[in-house]
């Protein structure tokens, strides 16, 4: 009897970003509820648009200039370390602390040495995430955190951004030595997008998506059909 594979639907959704590790993330993220995400090209930024001061008003400003020139549901976050011992800092400013020419690790660099002389039970910090959706009827945000604290010295090879500095207590490493899999269970930006991503479904909207923003994906597994 021939087999016939069973189809899928997989939607696209355009992301307001083009940092290679978050759309890397966000891709596993969101392809454990059926959402394929498509970041930003190269050339387009987002830092100039980042004018507000929270990370929910700066989520929403990047998805609602690209819904404006694209037409398109548009997915963005905004999101970043604060730190108790500095008053909150970098917060909205952690992709930009060092200065824009900065890496990764000269962020890192800066931040220990910012916090040198800073004890250790004072050195708690968070990790928020502000998830935001926009669509041409309307737009939501979603809001989480992870908290843990800032280590001393980097380790793990994992991640992105601050990730192997910030050790998170309840698994005994930092975000850097998790798995992927298990970084998208407990991290500010997993908890924030698994929630907008089952808000999404819910809502029906993903119905309303048209063809060409539709993935035909074969899924695992055939059946016999006579």
């Amino acid at each position: 009897m021939p087999q016939a594979a069973w189809y899928t639907w997989f939607v696209r959704i355009l992301l307001a970003s083009t940092n290679k590790g978050k759309i890397d993330e966000l891709r596993r993220i969101l392809g454990e509820h059926g959402l394929e995400v498509a970041g930003l090209a190269g050339g387009m930024l987002t830092e100039e648009i980042e004018t507000g001061s929270t990370f929910e008003e700066n989520a929403l400003l990047k998805a609602r200039y690209y819904h404006s020139l694209t037409g398109r549901m548009v997915i963005a976050d905004d999101s970043g370390l604060e730190v108790d011992a500095l008053g909150g800092r970098p917060g909205i400013h952690s992709a930009r602390y060092g200065g824009p020419a900065a890496s990764d690790a000269d962020r890192i660099m800066k931040l220990l040495d910012e916090m040198k002389d800073v004890t250790p039970e004072r050195r708690g910090a968070r990790f928020v995430c502000a998830a935001a959706v926009v669509w041409g009827g309307g737009e939501r945000v979603f809001v989480e955190e992870a908290r843990g604290h800032i280590i001393q010295a980097p380790r793990g090879r994992e991640g992105f951004g601050y990730d192997p500095v910030f050790y998170y207590p309840p698994l005994g490493r930092t975000f850097a030595e998790l798995s992927g899999e298990e970084k998208s269970a407990v991290s500010h930006r997993g908890l924030a997008f698994h929630r907008l991503a089952g808000w999404l479904k819910r809502s029906g909207l993903l119905d309303t998506i048209g063809p060409s923003d539709r993935i035909n994906n074969p899924a695992s597994g055939t059946s016999a059909s006579s």
